[in-house]
């Protein structure tokens, strides 16, 4: 089974301003339609290290859902436990200025009936022989704890990430449960009720090491965007793991391929911050262009053995 990853899929229709944004003015630039959503940016970023995951998600049921489908399967994802259904995926419509950064967007959430539906009918053939299991945390709660009950019944680790904090915040007790959860700053301000908009990666370190320590959450990596990211552990492993400097087209996906660093190096006998180190490398090679998954690499070039 690999990595088995549990997510949305999203059609991502993004506008590129190519002179600077105004804000409620007539912007000139380019329009691009992607498959995106975290659970299938994840997985691809996955299996484009050769390491083939399995997909368990849904897809609307018509000529994108199948191509959706069929590019997965391309490379190398096992989507035996992807099913069609109305309103299957996602939609986000994001604006982004002539800097890369989104400026506006909208987002319409799937119907995630479906896998429920999937774990019901599946559950035990999909995680027996699962190497660790991804989660989208802000998925709908049933799903969610039906994954953890999975994961704890065949001894998985779960590696979770979030797209809607909001939600997300309500599930502490399930990001206590996990082998490390994955977030970005301010949703880092957001589950801990503080605010870190001017706080340094080194400053950011310290707080993390005592907040995990507090919530009772294994390990935890915080993502900084341009300062890298800074992680910790209940054993007193902390640090700071800078960014590599690159030409920014597009920030979209950058975390999704962190955080399936992260995951990988985790799943096959990394430490976290070589895992860090594995998500630094991908991310940069996502933000360098107006993809949202990273390139093809060899396992290899990771130390990366499954």
């Amino acid at each position: 089974m690999g990595i088995v990853v549990i997510g949305d899929v999203f059609i991502d229709i993004k506008g590129y301003s190519t002179s600077p944004y105004i804000p409620q003015g007539r912007n000139a630039g380019t329009i691009v339609q992607i498959h995106g959503g975290v659970g299938r940016n994840v997985v691809e970023d996955i299996a484009n290290v050769e390491l083939e995951p399995t997909f368990v998600g849904a897809v609307d049921n018509d000529a994108m859902g199948e191509e959706v489908i069929q590019k997965l399967k391309r490379h190398k994802v096992n989507t035996k436990y992807m099913r069609k259904a109305n309103n299957g995926m996602g939609t986000w419509l994001a604006v982004f200025n002539h800097e890369g950064d989104v400026v506006a967007s909208i987002s319409k959430r799937p119907d995630h009936r479906t896998i429920e539906r999937i774990l019901d009918e599946h559950g035990d053939e999909i995680f027996k022989d699962a190497d660790s299991i991804v989660i989208e945390i802000d998925l709908e709660k049933e799903i969610v704890k039906k994954t953890f009950a999975y994961a704890e019944k065949y001894n998985k680790k779960v590696y979770a990430i979030v797209s809607n904090m909001s939600i997300a915040i309500e599930r502490r007790d399930f990001i206590r449960r996990t082998a490390c959860f994955v977030c970005n700053q301010q949703e880092a301000g957001i589950l801990f009720s503080e605010n870190y908009e001017n706080v340094t990666p080194e400053e950011m370190t310290d707080i993390l090491a005592d907040r995990i320590r507090s919530a009772k959450i294994p390990k935890m990596v915080v993502t900084m965007g341009g300062d890298g990211a800074v992680y910790a552990d209940q054993e007193g492993d902390k640090g700071v793991y800078l960014a590599l400097k690159v030409d920014v087209v597009d920030t979209t996906g950058a975390g999704d391929s962190f955080f399936a660093g992260v995951c990988m190096g985790l799943t096959y006998g990394k430490t976290l911050r070589e895992a860090c180190g594995i998500g630094t490398r991908l991310a940069s090679t996502v933000i360098c262009t107006s993809e949202n998954i990273c390139p093809r690499f060899m396992p290899e070039e990771f130390g990366l053995e499954r």
